[in-house]
């Protein structure tokens, strides 16, 4: 006979409800938490490049390097006192054509020397501006506009304008340097070259080798005159070095209205010839041989600053240990990435056919 109080023993155990959020659930949990996480991270990265690809007018933007979006900003490099010299770079083939850059194109040569012009201009502080040239030339219109612009802004502003020399200041690196109120060459600089050169580059040896033909039709004889795809005439040729006389010409009358050369170094100058830094002053294409601080204190001296004043650059980001010899407005200049690297300077592949006041040697000097 069973007794009555262990009869609870022998009945039947029902199984226990689950309750929400228990062991026997976690694995349903974790997958549900999961699908959620990556549903999450497929979306963030979905805004991400919508705003990346609208160019993200309402998201913080994110800058592994500064670009030319990032307005131009003062910064002193040294002194204290009142008064400034601003120094601006001109380093490079002269051209009024974007850099090619990524993710997006830069300013042109002439675009950033224009740009610190005109914050200069507003800065009644800005006495002086020293253009520190490294440039073989460039085309005979970019040369032109720096030399005009630089003409204004002395009219505009009254403030002088000294030039130092750096490697190479030759052709339309010594054009520029024509409106200066005092050029300085370093011991060994590379100048001159007062000329104008027309590249016309020809493909009609190639298109032979491969069985290639380019057929006109035009109106005009000379509609296609310089083309690539076929050789000069003699007419042509006799038309295209009217033009680049022309041209020439114009270069080597404004050496003579701005150095007051004489006849007889103007006739070796206008060979087209370049000069170490010594033959240069000789011959009256730059006043002084010396450094860049000696450039400095000329700037100084000629616009009535003490040799405390400020030193200031325009940059578009603060570079460690910043000073002179620094040649760039962002510590990233916009060079283009190349998937495929030929081994040639893009300041060698960029060159158009047309007019330059260019030293060609140095042409891939980037």
């Amino acid at each position: 006979m069973i007794d009555p109080e262990a009869s609870f023993l022998l009945a039947p155990v029902a199984p226990k409800a689950s309750l929400p959020g228990k062991k026997d659930d976690l694995p349903i949990i974790y997958k549900n938490c999961r699908r959620c996480m990556v549903m999450g991270t497929n979306l963030f990265i979905i805004l991400a490049v919508t705003a990346f690809l609208v160019n993200g007018c309402a998201a913080p933007r994110i800058r592994l390097f500064p670009d030319a979006t990032v307005p131009l900003q003062e910064f002193t490099l040294q002194g204290m006192e009142k008064g400034k010299v601003l120094v601006i770079p001109i380093r490079g083939i002269i051209s009024d054509a974007p850099r090619k850059g990524f993710p997006r194109d830069w300013p042109s040569m002439v675009q950033e020397v224009v740009s610190q012009l005109r914050l200069a201009e507003k800065d009644e502080e800005v006495r002086a501006v020293l253009l520190k040239i490294d440039s073989p030339g460039g085309s005979s219109t970019a040369s032109d506009y720096l030399y005009h612009e630089i003409m204004a802004f002395k009219k505009q502003t009254g403030a002088k304008v000294v030039v130092a020399m750096m490697d190479v200041a030759a052709s339309g690196g010594y054009y520029v340097s024509l409106p200066a109120d005092f050029i300085l060459a370093h011991p060994t600089t590379l100048t001159g070259s007062i000329g104008v050169i027309f590249m016309q580059p020809k493909v009609t040896g190639l298109m032979g080798k491969i069985g290639l033909n380019m057929e006109v039709n035009k109106f005009g004889k000379n509609k296609d005159m310089g083309s690539p795809f076929r050789q000069t005439t003699e007419e042509e040729q006799r038309i295209l070095q009217g033009l680049t006389n022309e041209l020439g010409e114009r270069f080597v009358s404004l050496v003579a209205k701005h150095r007051e050369i004489d006849q007889t170094a103007l006739a070796d100058i206008s060979t087209a010839r370049v000069y170490l830094a010594r033959e240069a002053m000789q011959l009256g294409l730059v006043d002084k041989i010396g450094y860049l601080s000696d450039a400095l204190s000329q700037a100084k001296k000629l616009a009535g600053l003490t040799e405390d004043s400020k030193v200031v650059v325009y940059r578009r980001t603060e570079y460690p240990d910043d000073n002179l010899y620094y040649t760039s407005t962002t510590q990233y200049d916009g060079s283009r990435l190349a998937l495929i690297d030929l081994g040639l300077p893009e300041s060698m592949t960029s060159l158009r056919t047309g007019f330059y006041y260019l030293w060609s040697p140095a042409a891939g000097r980037d």
